[in-house]
């Protein structure tokens, strides 16, 4: 696989051509096939570059770093104070930057959450309702921008078009980490409603699902909750939105012309609720009747 590499071998190190070999045979035998095809270096379907390399390749200078003979200034370089790499690489983006990704082995100290359980609801209107009240920000990441991003593509304006999706995703990714940290650092018991992205998204409601990123804020939750030695359950939602978290008559609203009703009384009790955090309560109980669909069960 490295034959004619030999004269890179001063500008890039061996151990990337090495690096790239192994993902190369990975791949193979993952797509059963002898040969793959070759990257894509022009064009809107070109493929992104990947630098891969070891430990040892990368050289730590004050606040920046030195790689193949070239230094490069890390931001917020205090992060990697007393930090031990162990691998890492290049990476590039649909907008074309490059970042540099590292695998670093840090030690994580655990203590209990203040307070107990608390169940999640997704949802659109807000991306996620707890059990008390709580509320991560509406979901129009995408939508406050797609306005521009859409005169951008008009006139043909394609990186700049990128840049504003990039801006989306890292306000979304930026939310959602500060929500699930929220929750992870206050509760010992996490419970999550399983709500399908993949089946709504073939509705009308599809770019406000895709706004959301439930799939996200529910990954971010469970391997959070795993290094802090919380308890992280995905609990199916049927009928939690109907349900009176109170009685348990199955008297809400229901259907998706029902969902403008944001709060309604118990007709069996006349408890008054709130949708989704009725709809949370619920969740939280069902999590702890019934088995739930997946989940990370790390001891406290």
């Amino acid at each position: 696989l490295s034959a004619g590499a030999s004269k890179y071998f001063e500008r890039i190190g061996s151990d990337t051509i090495q690096c790239v070999n192994r993902e190369y045979a990975a791949k193979r035998r993952a797509a059963k096939r002898i040969r793959l095809r070759w990257r894509v270096s022009r064009g809107a379907r070109r493929s992104l570059g990947w630098v891969p390399f070891k430990a040892e390749s990368l050289k730590r200078i004050g606040k920046a770093v030195r790689f193949c003979g070239k230094s490069f200034r890390i931001f917020e370089p205090e992060r990697l104070q007393g930090v031990k790499w162990r691998q890492g690489c290049f990476a590039q983006d649909a907008a074309g930057d490059w970042w540099l990704c590292l695998t670093v082995k840090v030690k994580v100290e655990t203590a209990v959450a203040p307070k107990e359980a608390v169940g999640i609801d997704l949802g659109l209107k807000e991306v996620a309702v707890t059990s008390d009240g709580a509320r991560c920000a509406r979901s129009r990441f995408y939508r406050d921008i797609e306005p521009r991003i859409a005169q951008a593509q008009r006139r043909g304006h394609k990186r700049q078009a990128k840049l504003l999706h990039r801006r989306a995703a890292n306000r979304r990714r930026d939310a959602l980490h500060k929500f699930s940290r929220l929750i992870v650092n206050e509760y010992q018991y996490i419970a999550v409603g399983d709500v399908s992205s993949p089946q709504l998204v073939k509705t009308r409601m599809a770019k406000a699902v895709l706004d959301s990123g439930w799939g996200m804020l529910r990954q971010m939750l469970q391997y959070k909750g795993e290094h802090a030695g919380r308890s992280v359950v995905i609990v199916s939602e049927r009928f939690t939105t109907r349900a009176c978290s109170s009685c348990g008559c199955l008297s809400g609203p229901s259907g998706p012309r029902q969902l403008a009703v944001r709060r309604w009384c118990c007709s069996a009790c006349g408890a008054e609720h709130d949708r989704d955090v009725n709809a949370a309560r619920n969740i939280l109980a069902g999590s702890r009747t019934r088995t739930s669909v997946s989940g990370n069960e790390s001891s406290p």
